[in-house]
């Protein structure tokens, strides 16, 4: 989701839910601490450099439960982020801590914004000499050997 995205979808909201992919939800005092933009330069293991920006947002849990973060807060504080550290229109990472810091992709189910688990990949595969897709081979091709003993009839399978 990218952050206009989410600047559309707030207006027409009464609360801002977050949800991880589980099921279970951000606690309703949860604050949003920071808005930012994140760049990473990297190079990968194939040796192409590459660089990727993103919107950062921060929740954090206080033990502040009469705390309820309304959509319009955080919408002030979306265009206060873009007004002063000029943040441009990229794909939103959240960072939650739940039993350590993670980083989340975010989706929008119509109600609630969901916390998608981030995964690795290598980028590079084929640099690396990954396969792309596992080998298939066919198990009738494959020739029993007399070392293995397991011989149509000998009762091993």
């Amino acid at each position: 989701m990218k952050l206009s995205d989410i600047k559309n979808i707030l207006p027409g909201l009464e609360n801002v839910e977050f949800q991880l992919e589980d099921g279970r939800f951000v606690p309703e005092h949860f604050h949003v601490t920071e808005i930012g933009m994140v760049t990473k330069n990297f190079i990968d293991c194939g040796g192409t450099i590459r660089k990727e920006e993103r919107v950062n947002f921060q929740l954090w849990n206080a033990e502040d439960y009469e705390h309820r973060l309304k959509p319009g807060k955080l919408l002030h504080i979306i265009n206060l982020s873009e007004e002063r550290l000029g943040i441009g229109d990229f794909e939103i990472e959240v960072e939650y801590q739940d039993q350590t810091i993670g980083k989340y992709d975010l989706e929008f189910t119509g109600k609630n914004f969901v916390l998608r688990n981030k995964l690795t990949a290598c980028l590079a595969a084929d640099a690396c000499g990954i396969p792309l897709e596992k080998q298939k081979i066919s198990l009738s091709g494959l020739k029993a050997t007399q070392d293995s003993g397991c011989t149509p009839g000998s009762g091993c399978c």
